[in-house]
């Protein structure tokens, strides 16, 4: 019988909070999607820069600097860290809107990217640290419908202030600027207004929710936050590795050959560089930190990199990411370019529509995946193998659309069936993980979701675009994912009983101290 308590009252409010600061995250990050047509004119760009600009130059460096901000909010006060970076990217959102080329748009993600890397590591260490296990899966639906909600807003105010903005100044507004550029602003001024009350919120103790006594403070976070950095941010990273000696330099040096010549191979074959140079950095990055992670923090190396059921659910949800992040961006500009739907009525439907869907899915798939869990152990992961499958048909249905209606239907249905996965995957990482190691496990997990997803996903659907002329084609060319993302997720599912049963003897067997 569960014998664990209920959240309090004051855990609901914090989540209520967190979810507002994810809803922000998204509209942040989410809002390029109806601007895109306006940027793409106006700064001369292809299908391929703007899939970049939204997922590469963003998802690479959120990647990267997750890992070490993840590991500062394992050891540091996690309200603090997310205050400071809910800052950074909302400045960093503002500053999108002064951009004259894409190149400084493209430097303006890179800050969004390295300030929204705070938000989701501190968010789910505290909300595993708010609500018991029972209840894991459906806070961390709840907290993450804000993807939805964000998206969809960003849409809906998005296409309002371009349509209306270039309607009241069609040469350039207040200090020259056009429609997209005054939209950036609009969403990135209030996140400092919402930094402010997130630093009102009281740190939880560590693993109390759960009977676990409070582990050991840190006597120096940002030192060990620095010597994080070294072990991730080139070149600094081969300085890191040659303090692990002779050995780790050369598997470091080895691993840095092959994602060069993995690179310069593909740029041989006629692929942008900025691309898969960025790939390739947050590729070696993220190599260089687990050889590093092996050395300095064996349990958490081998609870996380070290056990085939999280990265089997990272892998999966990564692939479901994939094609969903794809969908969320290229929506808009295929409503506008290819059904001719006006701005601000792409954004409503789009936008409405998807914030719903995801919501909805979200929430449903945290409240079933928590059901399933208890009637079998790796229950919640049946909720990912139902996102891989059942979104097909409909995203079929919605990039063949030929008129909005079957196009919003198809979006709708695909939108809602693929996101109740996330909450389900979050939480089996959560599981598989001791409590001091939260933070790390989810920066672990969001690699998945960047590199895998958010950086390869809306590239190569604008790729497949660019080389073919149909953004219909470049969507429904990244179906070929679905069956490595089906394998994937039934792995998992297979796996993680076994691997959660005995996490605190692999951690014990690897130094841990309980």
């Amino acid at each position: 019988m569960d014998t664990q308590p209920g959240a309090t009252p004051y855990a609901w409010y914090v989540l209520s909070i967190l979810f507002l600061v994810y809803i922000l995250n998204f509209v942040d990050r989410q809002i390029i999607s109806i601007l895109a047509e306006d940027i793409k004119r106006d700064l001369g760009l292809k299908d391929q820069d703007l899939g970049f600009l939204y997922g590469t130059a963003f998802g690479v460096f959120y990647s990267l600097f997750g890992i070490p901000l993840g590991r500062l909010a394992d050891n540091w006060h996690r309200v603090r860290l997310m205050t400071i970076g809910l800052s950074l990217w909302s400045v960093m959102t503002a500053l999108s809107g002064l951009s004259k080329s894409g190149g400084h748009l493209a430097a303006a993600r890179i800050g969004v990217g390295i300030g929204e890397a705070t938000a989701s590591p501190s968010a789910y260490s505290l909300i595993s640290d708010y609500f018991p296990k029972r209840l894991r899966a459906t806070a961390l639906s709840i907290y993450s419908a804000g993807l939805y909600v964000g998206g969809g807003f960003s849409l809906f105010i998005g296409g309002l202030i371009v349509q209306n903005w270039n309607r009241v100044y069609p040469g350039g507004g207040p200090l020259g600027l056009v429609g997209w550029q005054a939209a950036f602003m609009a969403v990135g001024i209030p996140g400092l207004l919402l930094a402010c009350w997130i630093a009102t919120l009281k740190e939880p103790i560590r693993g109390l929710v759960e009977g676990l006594p409070e582990p050991e403070k840190h006597p120096a976070p940002f030192r060990a936050f620095a010597g994080e950095l070294l072990t991730i941010v080139p070149p600094f990273t081969l300085i890191g590795a040659a303090m692990g000696g002779s050995r780790a330099f050369a598997l470091n040096i080895a691993g840095l050959v092959v994602v060069v010549a993995g690179v310069l191979g593909l740029i041989a074959l006629g692929e942008p560089w900025p691309q898969w140079t960025a790939i390739g950095i947050g590729v070696y990055a993220v190599f260089s930190w687990a050889c590093a992670l092996k050395r300095r923090d064996a349990p958490t190396f081998a609870l996380i990199v070290g056990t085939p059921a999280f990265l089997f659910t990272v892998v999966a949800y990564g692939l479901n990411a994939f094609l969903s992040y794809a969908a969320s961006f290229w929506a808009a500009p295929y409503a506008l370019r290819v059904l001719n739907v006006a701005p601000s009525s792409a954004g409503f439907m789009i936008g409405g529509l998807g914030a719903l869907a995801g919501f909805l899915g979200l929430t449903i798939g945290g409240v079933v995946s928590d059901r399933l869990r208890r009637r079998h152990p790796g229950g919640r992961l049946w909720v990912v193998i139902f996102g891989a499958v059942v979104p097909t048909p409909f995203l079929i249905l919605a990039f063949t659309a030929t008129s909005p209606v079957p196009f919003y239907i198809g979006l709708f249905i695909a939108q809602i069936t693929a996101s109740g996965a996330l909450g389900a995957a979050a939480a089996t990482t959560q599981d598989l993980v001791l409590p001091r190691m939260r933070g790390t496990a989810t920066a672990t997990f969001f690699i998945g979701t960047t590199l895998i997803g958010l950086a390869l996903g809306p590239y190569l659907a604008g790729r497949v675009s660019t080389l073919t002329g149909s953004l219909s084609i470049g969507m429904l060319s990244l179906l070929a994912s679905v069956p490595i993302t089906l394998v994937a997720a039934i792995a998992a599912c297979r796996m993680a009983p076994a691997a959660e049963a005995s996490r605190e003897a692999r951690a014990r067997e690897a130094g841990e101290v309980l």
